[in-house]
């Protein structure tokens, strides 16, 4: 089918202004690893690109970043879904990276890595978020995307910087019944 890149934080667990630094605190938004399961289930292919300047400030160790995506790969597997691909950047916003969103290195980096098994159309690829930065990256490569209320969602939504013509959904669990049923 296609390709959907999901922000972590905010659209698939819930999120903190503290950030996420144990693996007990990563907690998936309710419906979230079941909407996941059903996108990866109707044949698309699921990846995820996430900020984690929490690396660089210390707040939390690789090895705890990585024990984090083992638990929601595995919720996600055990609930007939599977991950294609996930990528971070670690660094802190001062360091002006490419990756970090709302450059578009990390999408840049999925969408090159997919197209080696299958042809990915940019245009045809959803990305979806909960902040504004996660959308711009998007915008910045022409992918379709939606914003979701969760996270930070609604305080986005609540600024008014969003395009009217943006998707908005309650949750990735929305979204996903959303695009299924179309």
């Amino acid at each position: 089918m296609g390709l959907i890149i999901l922000d972590r934080d905010g659209v698939i667990n819930h999120d903190s202004d503290n950030y996420i630094r144990t693996v007990a605190q990563w907690v998936a938004i309710e419906g979230s690893i079941q909407a996941i399961a059903d996108l990866s289930q109707a044949g698309y292919r699921i990846a995820i690109a996430t900020n984690q300047s929490g690396i660089g400030r210390g707040y939390y160790s690789l090895a705890t970043l990585s024990a984090m995506h083992q638990k929601m790969t595995d919720l996600v597997s055990a609930a007939g879904g599977s991950i294609a691909q996930l990528v971070f950047c670690p660094h802190l916003p001062s360091e002006h990276c490419a990756c970090r969103k709302p450059e578009p290195g990390m999408l840049l980096q999925i969408l090159a890595a997919q197209q080696k098994s299958n042809t990915i159309d940019a245009h045809q690829t959803w990305f979806i978020g909960d902040s504004l930065r996660d959308l711009q990256a998007a915008w910045a490569i022409d992918m379709q995307t939606a914003l979701v209320k969760t996270g930070k969602g609604q305080r986005t939504l609540d600024k008014g910087v969003i395009p009217a013509a943006t998707p908005v959904f309650a949750d990735l669990a929305a979204f996903s019944q959303h695009l299924l049923s179309v």
